[in-house]
Order: C-alpha cells, then sequence, then structure tokens
C-alpha cells in the first residue's frame, strides 16, 4: 500500500514559538500561513505540521498522491482504495471518504493505542 508523503501534525498553543523552535532544529516553512495559524516545516524529507487552535491532539498524516515536496506522483494508491482494503480487514474509521467520489479526500483511523492516523489525499 502506498501512503505518500508522511508527516506529524502538531497541535501547538503558540505558533510563533513552535516555528521558531523547528527553525532551530533546521527545519523552515514550506507551506502554510502563519495567519491562518498554520504552517508545514520542512528539513530535508522531514515535515512538520505545526497548527494552532485546529484540532485538539497531534496526528500522524499521510498523503497519497504527494512526494515529500508535495509533487504529484504517477502512480498513488487512492484515498478510497486505502479506506476499502482497512474496511475490509475490520478496523472501524471514525471519519470516511465518499467512495463513490474521486480526487481529493480524506479519512481518520484511530490506532490501538488512539492516535489518530489522517490519511489525507489532494489530487
Amino acid at each position: 500500500m502506498k501512503l505518500g508523503a508522511f508527516s506529524v501534525s502538531l497541535s501547538v498553543k503558540d505558533i510563533h514559538k513552535s516555528k521558531a523552535f523547528y527553525e532551530t532544529l533546521g527545519f523552515s516553512v514550506f507551506a502554510g500561513d502563519i495567519e491562518k495559524n498554520y504552517l508545514i516545516m520542512k528539513n530535508e524529507a522531514s515535515l512538520v505540521g505545526l497548527f494552532q487552535g485546529m484540532f485538539e491532539n497531534n496526528i500522524l498524516t499521510f498523503n497519497p498522491g504527494w512526494d515529500t515536496d508535495a509533487k504529484t506522483l504517477e502512480q498513488f494508491d487512492d484515498v478510497r482504495s486505502i479506506q476499502k482494503h482497512l474496511k475490509d480487514n475490520n478496523i472501524k474509521l471514525e471519519t470516511e471518504a465518499d467512495a463513490t467520489t474521486s480526487g481529493p479526500a480524506s479519512f481518520v483511523v484511530l490506532d490501538p493505542d488512539g492516535n489518530a492516523i489522517l490519511v489525507d489525499q489532494h489530487v
């Protein structure tokens, strides 16, 4: 199964302090808008999303169809195909992508310890 680019999406209390901290670790702003309280920080192939006031807990994020530079991959597993695989294996989904659509969609699943995993396809 091809899940695409991986990042950790962090729920932060102060996006400006978090931005400065991750810059000290060698990350730089890759995408997002600090005025809208979200940034995607990048250091080589590592991605960390900083989100202030958007969700309660940290989230593991996969982006089918994207590489680590947010460039569209020629071949990838569609989010609905990944979702079907999980459902076929009796994995409970918290939210689901509409299986009758194509293109951008997402779903959320919790791992056995309650960690949220967002599978978020943008293409």
